[in-house]
Formats: structure tokens, C-alpha cells, sequence
């Protein structure tokens, strides 16, 4: 093992005892069930009808964060179209054990959002660098200084006049709206951060409804979807007003000069969900497909909180039931497990079976609940991936492996990406044309491989 790859954490702090592994897994799989989620939301509906409280969804904006600029765009209109009382907050960015690479989120976010703003028919241009400091401030003063209704009406002018650079424009709001002082707005970031911790999260962009979180654009479909479903849709024979993003990559077969590369790793949660469609959108669209497995970030010590992990697992989850992937009966392989699959891949690769073995693995751990931790549950996997198990025992902490992890973590970082799964669509000089971090970046994946292969739509 390098030097390199010891400085990211190494991997004796993420092996759990059997029975914590145990209790953790099945409590894991036992809160996100289908059943468990609508049993939550009957018992928020309940309680909010016995306090005769109206339908409120709560919003955390964070003025220099581009998904929240996104977000802006449609607070007015969702507060229009559904019969909810929309309220706003103010929040910084947390730092910390939530939020592993903020410099690198805050270019991601910036890059991310000008790539999916015109497929929601919003609006984000390039942005490569971050907002002035003082423009930051001058926008937190004009948000702080209105409350209730008037504070949803001003978000959206106010995040296009600062985004846009327009300091006149911010001007003018302010001297319409008025402008909170610095202690003021203090006091309001302050009682939206604790909010927002008080309700168990940590991003901006985010929307609050019933016990139950949804992350920006994104997300947005699921709470639509809810609200429908309690009848408070004002207009249901619309489209959403931000409508799940499907990947279409058109039809037209490349000539394999086009290369998908995949990150993914064997304890992400999200991996697990998308990687089979990832594998299959390359597979369909003649793309070669290039896959670089990753350690997860805790094995390489990254560090992650309940709180965080609870939401991601909730939320892959709930996108697992969108996609009718099968996925939550999960048995955890972190450490061990892990680093056992992981020492057999390079032979697997070397079998044409690399990519199968990833899969099996996933689908093992995430949906069929198999104990990845006993050679009995690894051999499941490796048979199922179409390799031999009394081969396979005789590469089982095969050195290699690690330096190959590393390698591909350092190409992700390079590419500004630090978690899993991330793409990278290269054109056929090994130039890339996108690179993105997330499950749902697959569409603009499948989007930019039409575009190379048909031209703009």
C-alpha cells in the first residue's frame, strides 16, 4: 500500500463487529421499506390534522449555493400550483464531518447546475467563479429583512440579480425591500441553521415536508408526487413543475470511439442503484464502458454522521422505488467484506468478468441481504457474477488492488468529483466532454452521448 493511500485514512476504523453489522444492517433495511415510509406519513398527517395546522413545506436557501438558485426559481411557482403554506429559510453552508469537500461542492454545484438548469427550462450560466463575498451579503441582508410570503415573493429576484452579477439590480432591491444588518442576519442564519439541525439535515436547497426531506430540482417530483396524492394539487392535469429527468441517448449507436467511465464503490448506496442502468446505457448505446472502482469514503477516512447517513440511505431508497430497481434488503459490507471483493476484481478483469463481479457484489449486499463477511455469502456473489469459487479462493488478499483504488480516486478528484458513483464521458481522444458526480447525472450522461453522436437537439 502507498504512502498515498494511507494518508486518505486508511481502513482499520470502518470494520464494525459482527453484531453491530448485524443490528445496523437490519435496522437499515427495516425503517425504509415501503410499508415503514407510508406508515410515516400517515402519522405526520395525523398529527397535523389533530393540531388543525395547514400543509407546510419548509425551504433552506443558502444564497451561494447554485442548486439553491435553481430552487429559487420554483418557489413562487410551487407555492402557486399547491395548497401548502411555503415557508423560507436562511442557511449557511455547513462544514464538518457533513459536508467532506466544501471547496470542491461549491465548483461542482456551480458546473452541475449550468448543465441541468435548461432541462427543467431554468436558468444558470457558467459560473466558474464563486459570487463576491460582499454580494453575498448584500443578498443575505435583503432576504433577512423580509419574512413570511414576502420572503418567498423576493428569493428569486434576489438569487438572479446576485448570480447574474447584476450589483445595481441588488441595489435596487434593497432599497425596495429594505436590507437587515449584519447582526440581523446573523440572528437569521443562525435560527435557520438550527432549524435546519433541529429537522436533521445539513444542505441547502433543501425542502421539508412532513417528515420527510427532498433535495432541490432534483427531488422535487417526489414531494410534488406527495402532495398530489393528498389532493392539494391546484392543478393535476399539468406536468410537474420539475419533472424526473429519464436518460435518452436516441438511438444511434456509437462506434465505441466514445468511453464511459464509472466510479463506483461497493458500500454506496447509490452505486448500488444505478449501476446495473449505468452499465446498461453504455452497453445499449455502443459506448465503451471503462469501470474504476473506488474505496468508499469512509475505508479511505472520509468521515460521514448519522445524520447524513440516514438521509442517503433514505434517499436511495425512495430512488430505488422510482426506478423499480430492486434494493433494500441490505446487509452492510464495509471493511472486510469490501476489501475482500476488492482483492479479487483485478482477477476477475483479467476472467472479462469485472464488471459482472461489481454488480453481483452490489445487488448481494443492497437487495438480496447476503453477509458479504462470510466466504459462504462471498461465493454467492462470485458465482453469480459467473466465476469459479475455487479459483476465485486462491486470489481472495491478493495484493494490487489497492494501488489500482487509488489510482482511480485520484483520476476522480482530478476530474472534481469525490464520491460515488461518478461519470466521465470522454470522446475518442480520451478528451473528457462531461464529467459529474451522482446516480442522478446518468440522464445528462445519455444527453451528451446523443449530442456526440447526433448533434444538438
Amino acid at each position: 500500500m502507498t504512502e498515498k493511500f494511507e494518508d486518505q485514512g486508511g481502513l482499520a476504523t470502518s470494520d464494525p463487529n459482527r453484531l453491530v453489522r448485524w443490528i445496523s444492517s437490519r435496522v437499515m433495511t427495516r425503517l425504509f421499506t415501503i410499508k415503514q415510509v407510508n406508515k410515516r406519513r400517515a402519522a405526520a398527517e395525523r398529527a397535523r390534522r389533530k393540531k388543525k395546522r395547514p400543509h407546510t413545506i419548509e425551504y433552506f436557501h443558502q444564497v451561494d449555493d447554485a442548486y439553491s438558485h435553481l430552487a429559487a426559481q420554483l418557489l413562487v411557482k410551487m407555492a402557486d400550483r399547491y395548497d401548502v403554506e411555503l415557508t423560507c429559510h436562511l442557511v449557511n453552508q455547513s462544514f464538518g464531518k457533513n459536508v467532506a469537500e466544501p471547496e470542491m461542492l461549491a465548483r461542482l454545484s456551480r458546473y452541475d447546475a449550468h448543465q441541468i438548469a435548461p432541462d427543467y427550462g431554468l436558468e444558470f450560466a457558467e459560473h466558474n467563479e464563486a459570487l463576491d463575498p460582499e454580494q453575498i451579503k448584500k443578498a443575505q441582508g435583503i432576504l433577512a429583512a423580509a419574512s413570511g410570503v414576502k420572503r418567498v415573493s423576493a428569493v428569486e429576484p434576489v438569487s438572479r440579480a446576485l448570480w447574474s452579477g447584476d450589483a445595481s439590480e441588488l441595489d435596487r432591491l434593497a432599497a425596495e425591500l429594505g436590507c437587515a444588518s449584519e447582526a440581523e442576519v446573523d440572528a437569521a442564519l443562525a435560527l435557520g441553521n438550527a432549524r435546519r439541525n433541529a429537522l436533521k439535515h445539513y444542505s441547502g436547497a433543501m425542502f421539508y415536508y412532513g417528515g420527510e426531506w427532498f433535495w432541490g430540482v432534483d427531488r422535487l417530483h417526489h414531494l410534488e408526487q406527495r402532495l398530489a396524492e393528498l389532493g392539494l394539487d391546484r392543478n393535476d392535469s399539468a406536468p410537474w413543475l420539475a419533472p424526473r429527468q429519464e436518460p435518452n441517448w436516441g438511438g444511434v449507436r456509437s462506434d465505441g470511439s466514445l468511453t464511459l467511465e464509472i466510479y463506483a464503490s461497493l458500500r454506496s448506496p447509490y452505486s448500488a442503484v444505478i449501476f446495473d442502468r449505468a452499465v446498461q446505457l453504455a452497453k445499449d448505446s455502443g459506448v465503451t464502458l471503462n469501470l474504476r472502482p473506488v474505496l468508499p469514503m469512509v475505508m479511505r477516512g472520509v468521515p460521514a454522521t448519522p445524520m447524513k447517513g440516514m438521509y442517503i440511505f433514505m434517499d436511495a431508497a425512495r430512488e430505488a422505488r422510482a426506478l423499480g430497481v430492486d434494493y433494500g434488503n441490505f446487509s452492510d459490507p464495509i471493511g472486510e467484506p469490501a476489501r475482500k471483493c476488492y482483492s479479487l476484481y483485478p482477477w476477475a478483469v483479467t476472467q472479462g468478468k469485472g464488471t459482472e463481479l461489481i454488480s453481483s457484489f452490489l445487488r448481494h449486499a443492497f437487495a438480496l441481504g447476503v453477509d458479504t463477511l462470510a466466504d459462504r455469502g462471498l461465493q454467492k456473489v462470485v458465482e453469480a457474477a459467473g466465476l469459479d469459487w475455487q479459483v476465485a479462493k486462491g486470489h481472495l488478499g491478493e495484493a494490487g488492488w489497492e494501488s489500482l483504488l487509488e489510482e482511480n480516486r485520484v483520476v476522480m478528484y482530478s476530474a472534481g468529483c469525490w464520491g460515488v458513483p461518478s461519470f466521465r464521458l470522454l470522446d475518442g481522444s480520451g478528451v473528457p466532454i462531461v464529467s459529474l458526480w451522482g446516480q442522478d447525472r446518468l440522464w445528462v450522461i445519455a444527453r451528451e452521448i446523443r449530442k456526440q453522436l447526433q448533434g444538438p437537439v
